[in-house]
Formats: structure tokens, sequence, C-alpha cells
């Protein structure tokens, strides 16, 4: 009986653990119906974008701690474009984009083991996506962005 009963607990208390233990409380930054920034480059639609455009591009750093993205290609539409970053790396990365003039006109913040997001306002056209740490872009942190 008393092992009966010690079977029982036991089992109870693996019961309790298992539910528990599978909670993750980090939060994505990705909106409805777009992609995590745990990805490779991609976009996605905004939903209720009310400027007639606008989409979220995911982008992530090399998980395996070299100084590139995961992807040297990413597209978007039109409007307020979100940058959804995610760095794996304990080293400190940010994404900037550039036009086709050489002007950075907007950029995430330099993170590292962690994620960010920013909003820029892209007209359709090609940019350069780039980290702004020094040697990083020329190492081949960077990009294409196609907005359409």
């Amino acid at each position: 009986m008393k092992k009966l009963a010690a079977l029982l607990a036991l089992a109870l208390a693996s019961v309790a653990l298992v539910a528990c233990g599978g909670s993750d409380d980090s939060t994505s930054t990705a909106e409805s119906g777009g992609e995590t920034a745990a990805g490779a480059a991609a976009e996605s639609e905004k939903p209720g974008n009310e400027a007639g455009g606008g989409s979220t591009v995911a982008f992530e750093a090399d998980p395996g701690g070299e100084l590139a993205y995961t992807s040297d290609e990413a597209s978007a539409e039109a409007g307020e474009v979100t940058i959804d970053f995610n760095n794996p790396q304990g080293l400190t990365h940010d994404v900037a984009i550039e036009d086709s003039s050489g002007e950075t006109i907007g950029k995430t913040e330099l993170i590292a083991s962690e994620e960010t997001s920013e909003t820029v306002n892209l007209k359709p056209g090609t940019y350069t996506f780039y980290c702004t740490v020094p040697g990083h872009r020329e190492a081949g942190m960077e990009g294409t962005l196609t907005v359409k």
C-alpha cells in the first residue's frame, strides 16, 4: 500500500511539473498574421494598415556567429515597413536601411542576444540593408531590400 501511495504521489508531482514547465514568457513583435523575426528575411502584409500598404520584414543575424544575416535579399510593400530584427549573437548588430543615394533613412537599435523592431516609411525602389557596426558591412552584413 505504501508503494502505491508513493507511486501515486510521484505521478502527480510529474504531472504538475509538466504542466508548469512548458511556459515561455517571451513575446513576438511581429504583427498579427506576420512572421516572427526568428526566420530568414521574409515579408508579410500588415493587416489593417491605413497607409495603403506596408509590411513587416524579418531579419536575423547568423546564429552561428558569422558576420552575416541569414539572408541577403528581402522584399516589402511600399508604405510603413516594420523591421523586425533578431540577433541571437552576443556581438552587437543592427539593421539600417539605405536609399539609392547612400542616405540612411532608418535603423534599429544596436542589440546583442535579443530582438528589436523599427518602422520606416519606404517608397517603391531598391534599398540596401546593412549593419552599422564598423567593419560588419564590409565583412558581408548587407543585402538588398526591394520595395514594391
